[in-house]
């Protein structure tokens, strides 16, 4: 628990702190559009960037991976699916309740609790190529299908230039390659860049904690439920999902079983707050999701572990 603890310390004390910078109005009136334009524009890609072209692409092609994307995929498409049947939300918010229910805080909070808890983040890097390279340019295309102008007028166009288009795409398609091409960057340009992206996820929260200040949680009946349902997508389904998989099909060795079920019990990441915010489409949902999840995480966290720990058969 005390390890646990460690890691959603930072998210709750810069949270809290996003949330006393609003009430006090200390940035102004228009200092959450400008961070949050700031982490989609700036920061993540520069983090995106940084990480990638360090990184080996083939280390996420193992079974391990495939049990977490099966829990990935699996729920991801139960988010969609409930957006869109039972809460008759249009495709742009859809994709946003599929990646509250599916994407993991791999970053700042799947880093911490692998290393205390495993001894190891190698799975982790993994799953950050995994989510980077292959779920979110699927989310963020849904979303541009859903908030831009269509097939019509120039739509098709527009949908081809999508990758040009989007920062973190973009930066994600960079760092494949200049990691598969084996260069090394300047060091200048390194340092500039891992600065930058340093910046990503202290004001990712903090432009979470932003969001609170004068915005009531989830009200009423249907939108607590679709809160209920997304948080229970994330901390529950997804790590039955990957533990059936990785257990039953894939017969996974202990350890690895371990990592796999561990990390896709990891909460909603603020991404899908951010690229909400940055869509300019209703935050509530995905900002609910990310501080109920990662409430609820802890608990689901640690059964896990006592569940699937080293000193368990």
């Amino acid at each position: 628990m005390h390890s646990l603890l460690a890691g959603f310390a930072p998210i709750w004390i810069l949270t809290a702190a996003g949330y006393l910078v609003s009430r006090t109005g200390l940035l102004g009136e228009q200092a959450e559009t400008v961070l949050g334009r700031f982490v989609f524009h700036v920061a993540m890609p520069a983090a995106l960037f940084v990480m990638i072209s360090k990184a080996r692409l083939d280390t996420f092609a193992n079974t391990s991976m495939i049990a977490f994307a099966a829990g990935t995929v699996v729920v991801c498409a139960l988010g969609l699916l409930a957006a869109r049947r039972f809460f008759h939300h249009k495709l742009a918010d859809q994709a946003i309740s599929s990646m509250a229910a599916g994407y993991v805080n791999s970053a700042n909070l799947g880093i911490p609790v692998a290393l205390q808890v495993l001894g190891d983040a190698s799975f982790v890097a993994q799953i950050l190529l995994f989510q980077v390279l292959l779920i979110s340019p699927v989310i963020l295309t849904l979303l541009d299908a859903g908030t831009g102008a269509g097939w019509q007028s120039g739509g098709l166009t527009r949908m081809l230039m999508m990758p040009v288009r989007n920062p973190i795409i973009m930066a994600s398609a960079l760092g494949a390659v200049v990691s598969a091409a084996g260069w090394q960057l300047p060091t200048a340009l390194g340092h500039s860049c891992e600065l930058l992206g340093a910046a990503a996820v202290p004001t990712a929260l903090v432009t979470l904690g932003m969001s609170l200040h004068g915005r009531p949680a989830a009200t009423g009946a249907g939108r607590l439920t679709e809160v209920g349902v997304t948080v229970l997508l994330k901390t529950l389904v997804q790590p039955l999902v990957a533990l059936a998989v990785g257990g039953l099909l894939l017969h996974l060795p202990q350890h690895q079983l371990l990592a796999v079920v561990l990390c896709s019990a990891l909460p909603t990441a603020q991404n899908a707050f951010i690229y909400a915010r940055q869509y300019d489409l209703d935050t509530d949902l995905a900002r609910d999701s990310v501080m109920v999840s990662t409430l609820v995480s802890m608990a689901t966290l640690s059964v896990v572990y006592w569940t699937l720990g080293p000193t368990h058969p």
